[in-house]
């Protein structure tokens, strides 16, 4: 699995991963292979920058999927632009990149089969498999180390100065105690809009 957290603080989002791949008891570090669970996205509005937890065949169906979008489609700057953008998406990954939507016999809707996390300049988003979108006022996280994560921002929030030193230090915390993150951390920051 992994940890990817997304912060707002003090008119800046960053977003930070950790950079380990797991493949049942096989553990895949930076040392082997170049592990980004972040990528960027430019859009009209300008870049940004989505992370993802899941099979480690999300991230090149999701990434080539959203660059493919013609760029009025490719809309991540509130709630329903997430959620449109996404739900556009939806189709392409089925049919270009053979997506399984089934999780439960009483799925409400079909799953895209991931949680994915979203910072740019409009704030910070989250997205999870039936395509529910959040906007987060502070922070969140996604994976298998993300309790740790929220835990570690939750205590922290108020002693750190900036998103970029938050998001960091919580992504270093589940590194610490979840089994299946590692660093590197790999982290990003954008200048929130006014």
């Amino acid at each position: 699995m992994t940890t990817v957290v997304v912060v707002k603080k003090a008119g800046v989002v960053a977003i930070a991963a950790d950079t380990l791949v797991t493949f049942g008891d096989t553990r895949l570090g930076q040392r082997f292979e170049d592990n980004s669970k972040i990528f960027k996205i430019d859009t009209l509005a300008g870049p940004s920058f989505v992370g993802m937890a899941g099979t480690v065949a999300h991230f090149p169906a999701l990434r080539l999927a959203m660059a493919g979008l013609p760029p009025e489609q490719l809309l991540l700057g509130s709630k329903d632009e997430v959620f449109t953008t996404f739900t556009k998406l939806h189709p392409v990954l089925k049919e270009a990149f053979f997506l399984q939507t089934k999780e439960d016999d009483n799925d409400p809707y079909e799953s895209s089969q991931f949680s994915v996390v979203v910072a740019n300049a409009t704030g910070i988003y989250g997205l999870y498999s039936y395509r529910e979108v959040f906007e987060f006022k502070e922070f969140w996280g996604i994976g298998s180390g993300r309790s740790f994560a929220l835990g570690a921002l939750h205590a922290t929030w108020g002693s750190a100065k900036s998103a970029r030193d938050l998001a960091v230090l919580s992504v270093q915390a589940a590194c610490e105690f979840d089994k299946n993150s590692a660093g590197p951390v790999e982290v990003f920051t954008v200048k929130l809009k006014k």
